[in-house]
């Protein structure tokens, strides 16, 4: 065995930095930018989606996503119910950690896609409708989307590259997201400001701390390319801050806490498939461009179009996710990933990532559709008019959060 004591140190302690960011990170980031009448409803569609799929990742999802290949498209379920797995085993896929800690490790991955969704679905989702589309689509999106990229399907064979989860977090739950939202449909009442700010500052660091696991640990061990993956995630996230603060500044008038705090979720969004393969000017550089294009698809994409996406997951997940994928094709430096992009004297890594840009977002959109008119058509999606206006904390859940927003 190559069992290293170091990589399983740093990998768990990855997973309970990505635990950190979705439980309570971001609970905490979405229910701060929800209605006062509806935060805890929010709360509860975070922390519901990331125990169910958590619960159907051991049952089926990691031997879907991981398990022996079935061509190129899916896993076989030789590790059903974690099957034959003993606790001393090494990971097929990466044999210097624990066989039970790569999968502790990719479950938060395949939580948190499904949760990040739920922040276009809030106010006007039935509970019931939630639970199984985070069922069905953890089930048919992420699980074969995963294998074709990390699990050794078609996409990696071609050699599309995806670091941490550009393509098989950022832009599944993206478009997942818009998909649901165009078929939800626009909210009732007039979109007001979030309940508090102070909860969305605290989700914001809580996210961005917890990003250190989930991109540095993508480097599976502690090495140089996973220190670099930290240094450029944590360079890309302010970068995209101050971005979208000057281009609100600048445009409006007016820099606001919430502009800066979504600058730094799309920084992030956008660094993660480029991080384990450029070096901090590129990080500069991503972070910019990251920062700059979710303020145009949020600010002005949006609103032209006149979608309901309630907390921007398409425009800062999905749009995100997908540039950095792009992106990698140009920056990316051999001596960080052994693999060279434009800048670096190749064109190589082009086809394979716009073939995986494409591929993932064509089935996304597709199954997403297919599921959401699935759960339409056996219990509903939207609750009722008066539940909406009222809210949907005492309606669905029979409490509320306060009768003031919290104060910080």
């Amino acid at each position: 065995m190559n069992i290293n004591p170091a990589d399983n140190v740093w990998i768990l302690v990855s997973t309970a930095l990505v635990l950190l960011m979705s439980i309570p990170g971001l609970a905490v980031f979405y229910g701060g930018l929800t209605r006062t009448k509806s935060v805890l409803n929010t709360i509860m569609m975070v922390f519901s989606a990331f125990g169910l799929v958590s619960l159907i990742w051991i049952i089926y999802g990691y031997s879907l996503s991981f398990g022996p290949d079935v061509a190129g498209i899916i896993g076989n379920l030789q590790y059903f119910l974690l099957s034959g797995i003993k606790v001393t085993d090494p990971a097929p896929a990466s044999d210097n950690l624990y066989h039970y800690l790569f999968i502790f490790f990719q479950m938060t991955f395949a939580a948190i896609t499904v949760a990040l969704m739920a922040g276009a679905f809030i106010e006007r989702m039935k509970f019931t409708a939630w639970l199984f589309v985070a069922l069905l689509w953890g089930t048919f999106v992420y699980f074969p989307v995963a294998h074709w990229i990390w699990g050794g399907g078609w996409l990696s064979n071609i050699g599309t590259l995806d670091f941490a989860g550009g393509l098989v977090v950022h832009e599944t739950s993206g478009l997942g997201a818009l998909v649901g939202a165009l078929l939800l449909g626009r909210r009732k009442e007039p979109v007001i400001l979030p309940a508090n700010l102070g909860m969305v500052a605290i989700g914001t660091g809580l996210l961005w701390f917890g990003w250190f696991g989930f991109n540095g640990g993508s480097a599976l061990g502690i090495s140089s390319q996973a220190v670099s993956a930290a240094f450029a995630t944590t360079i890309a996230a302010f970068v995209g801050g101050l971005t979208w603060m000057f281009a609100e500044w600048i445009l409006f008038k007016k820099p606001t806490s919430l502009g800066m705090f979504t600058g730094i979720i799309a920084g992030l969004a956008t660094i993660t498939p480029a991080a384990g393969f450029v070096d901090l000017g590129a990080a500069i550089i991503i972070g910019f461009l990251g920062g700059l294009i979710c303020f145009v698809a949020v600010v002005y994409v949006k609103n032209r179009l006149g979608y309901d996406d309630s907390l921007d997951v398409f425009g800062v997940h999905g749009v995100g996710g997908m540039l950095g994928a792009l992106l990698i094709a140009v920056f990316a430096k051999p001596e960080i990933g052994e693999v060279a992009g434009i800048l670096y004297g190749s064109a190589s890594q082009v086809l394979p990532q716009i073939l995986g840009v494409l591929a993932v977002g064509i089935y996304t959109v597709v199954v997403t559709f297919v599921i959401f008119k699935i759960v339409d058509a056996v219990v509903g999606l939207r609750v009722s008019q008066d539940e909406e206006i009222e809210g949907l904390d005492e309606n669905i859940h029979g409490e509320r959060l306060t009768n003031e927003p919290i104060k910080f």
